[in-house]
């Protein structure tokens, strides 16, 4: 029995598709390696460069040509004195305009006249120079006595004639050929002249490095975006496009118009081309911000004048005011200045204030000129911990309460322990403020008068240290995540939820956010939420939230290195136009030695404060364990009944507890109080159900 063996072969052809890909990747990359070089570069700016003249010039000139025949200059110049509202101009323009139409169907009668009696003309013309050489022929034949002479004339002018087309044969077929090169060179000429070749393709003594931005410009700027339906609507109006605009407006060191678009044109296209905008009006990109105003299918443009946003501003009025004061609840620290040059300040009263962006971008910077306004405020209490610890925050030795400095997981485990105690505080603070009776919180005459009701911000740095810290407590619970386990960010949650009510606040400094070292939760609860340069737009819209991005807030557009201080700011804190989602803020920076100075100014305003490095650990109450054992075995027990046996089991703990903190705990594990008889009651299933929640979540974490 034989067996055949069906082999496959060895070198099968590649599929046609394989091949297509193969050739196209050999492509992109010879492509991508031509450009990486720099000759190439330079011979490609010089071939665009003289191909946009001829194109540019043959242009121009066919414009000149077509002004010169037509009325199409009057009409042009109308429509933008209409548009301006200048009637005046108007009517003198169309007089004109009218003036240069009789002058021009005089010509045109005047030529077809001319035509008709060009054949009576040339016949005269021949017979009056025959008859003229005639007449010289007889008076050299009379003179000569050579009756042959009388000709002679004649035969001169036909001599001439024809050695006039020997030369014109000989000269014409050069001509022929040169005409086009001739044609081409004085296009080029009228091209180079008029600069119409790509600015990044001229010279660069050539280039227009940002002159002032006028309407002509900005409509031309938005009719060549690529936006076929934007083009078209703008070639149909009858004024150019010019009602798309707002008067040109100074702002600071720039320009603002708003750009009303034509239907079928969204403002999300316009944003989409910001780079190819600000191109086309001869900026850089960083020179160009978006905003989407109020007015529905409007853009509003703010233009920097060149070179202006690579100038610094001026030092911090902390700098320069050696009396300068701070109010916690009614002051603004003075930040920066926006794009139009306007001081920009920031009411810190309740806030929580979140600063995030790339590392060494100038975040610690921005968060500190706040605290070190604050600071000048002496009722105020700090709390901080800089988890990067090189000393960015030594000046605040001997000013704040607690001061933790280093990266370890030592260090995350003190800040945590220092906003857990913060949590506390306002969670007594709550209980007092429920006992007093107060409908509106804290007041300032409370924080002025009962020092328990002091304000009190935590600021954390690098916060993102701590949300990725691995260590776990001895109740098995980690410090750092992002669940609900996690200590710092519970505790954190706790702030934002509560705090702002009982000036109990926190601020954090973070890089490079994502969901891991800042939590949606957490980056949420901020009252204001700002940002230094950004990698990307989903990183934006996570430091800022979608609503300004979408508006048109882009840190992720500010330049790495070169915007160092500048942030996009979103919330109340700071002050905007009506509708205005956003602000960028160019930030006064404060040195070290500028901010030990100021530091110093405030200890001289305080009594000695004893900075300690750590709070000191006290064994965690478990407020769920303590609440099983006073509810026992029984069914139901009445709330008030309740809290009385946890004040017996621990009265410093529950000193200040109430129905509400009670009902807070609960909640917490989605449980919430029953009633019973129209008495609120705690239910001994709704603890079990609460404790065997958290069991299952501790479970999850681990």
């Amino acid at each position: 029995m034989s067996v055949t063996l069906l082999k496959e072969p060895l070198d099968a052809p590649e599929a046609p598709a394989k091949q297509r890909e193969r050739r196209r990747a050999r492509f992109r990359t010879a492509a991508r390696a031509a450009l990486a070089n720099e000759q190439v570069r330079t011979v490609g700016r010089l071939a665009v460069r003289h191909g946009s003249y001829i194109i540019g010039g043959t242009r121009v000139t066919a414009r000149r040509a077509w002004d010169g025949r037509s009325a199409s200059r009057y009409e042009r110049m109308i429509r933008a004195a209409e548009a301006a509202g200048l009637m005046d101009q108007v009517a003198e323009w169309e007089q004109r305009g009218h003036a240069f139409r009789m002058a021009r169907h005089r010509r045109r009668m005047d030529t077809i006249q001319a035509l008709l009696s060009l054949p009576k003309a040339l016949a005269s013309a021949a017979a009056a120079g025959t008859g003229l050489l005639l007449f010289v022929g007889i008076l050299l034949a009379w003179a000569n006595s050579d009756v042959r002479d009388v000709l002679t004339p004649i035969e001169t002018v036909v001599d001439l004639v024809r050695w006039v087309a020997f030369i014109g044969g000989i000269v014409w077929d050069p001509f022929l050929f040169a005409a086009p090169w001739i044609g081409l060179a004085a296009v080029w000429t009228v091209g180079r002249q008029r600069h119409t070749a790509p600015q990044w393709a001229l010279p660069i003594q050539d280039r227009d490095m940002g002159g002032p931005i006028t309407p002509h410009i900005v409509i031309v700027a938005f009719r060549d975006l690529g936006i076929s339906a934007l083009r078209k609507a703008i070639e149909d109006m009858g004024d150019v496009g010019a009602a798309m605009l707002s008067p040109i407006k100074i702002a600071g060191c720039g320009v603002e118009v708003d750009v009303t678009l034509p239907s079928g044109v969204s403002t999300e296209e316009i944003q989409n081309r910001r780079r190819k905008l600000a191109e086309n009006l001869n900026r850089h990109e960083h020179e160009l911000h978006i905003t989407i105003p109020p007015q529905p299918r409007t853009v509003r443009l703010w233009i920097a004048d060149s070179g202006a946003l690579d100038e610094p501003i001026g030092a911090s009025p902390l700098v320069l005011d050696d009396d300068a004061v701070a109010d916690y609840y009614n002051g603004r620290a003075p930040w920066g200045q926006n794009l139009r040059g306007d001081a920009v300040g920031v009411s810190v009263k309740q806030r929580h204030i979140l600063v995030t962006g790339l590392s060494n971008q100038g975040k610690t910077a921005a968060l500190r000129a706040l605290a070190l306004w604050l600071a000048l405020d002496h009722t105020v209490e700090f709390y901080v911990a800089d988890l990067k610890g090189i000393g960015d925050w030594r000046c605040f030795l001997g000013l704040a309460q607690v001061l933790i400095q280093g990266p370890t997981d030592e260090h995350v485990m003190a800040a945590t322990h220092m906003v857990e105690w913060g949590v506390e505080e306002m969670q007594t603070r709550i209980a007092l403020v429920e006992q007093s009776g107060s409908t509106d919180g804290i007041t300032r005459e409370m924080a002025r008068t009962d020092p328990r009701f002091k304000p009190i911000v935590f600021i954390v740095d690098e916060a993102q240290v701590a949300y990725g810290c691995g260590a776990i407590g001895d109740d098995k619970r980690p410090y750092g995540g992002s669940k609900a386990t996690s200590r710092y960010f519970q505790a954190v949650k706790k702030i934002h939820d509560q705090g702002r009510a009982v000036n109990v606040t926190i601020w954090e400094g973070t890089q490079d956010p994502t969901d891991e070292n800042l939590p949606k939760r957490s980056r949420e609860g901020n009252h204001m939420r700002s940002s230094l340069v950004l990698g990307t737009e989903s990183q934006a819209k996570m430091a800022l939230g979608d609503a300004p991005v979408d508006a048109g807030a882009a840190p992720h557009k500010l330049r790495q290195g070169l915007d160092k201080g500048t942030l996009v700011v979103a919330g109340d804190a700071v002050q905007m136009e009506p509708g205005q989602a956003s602000v960028t803020v160019r930030t006064h920076y404060i040195n070290g030695e500028e901010a030990a100075e100021i530091t110093e100014r405030a200890k001289a305003r305080r009594e000695g404060v004893a900075t300690v490095h750590k709070l000191e650990i006290v064994q965690p109450v478990d407020h769920l364990t303590d609440l099983a054992a006073v509810v026992g075995d029984e069914k139901r027990v009445r709330t008030t009944e309740v809290i009385h046996r946890l004040k017996n089991l621990n009265a410093k703990a529950y000193e200040h507890w109430t129905g509400s903190r009670l009902k807070a705990l609960l909640a917490e594990y989605d449980e919430e109080p029953g009633t019973y008889d129209g008495y609120p009651v705690v239910k001994w299933e709704s603890v079990q159900r609460a404790l065997e929640r958290r069991d299952e979540e501790i479970a999850e974490a681990q």
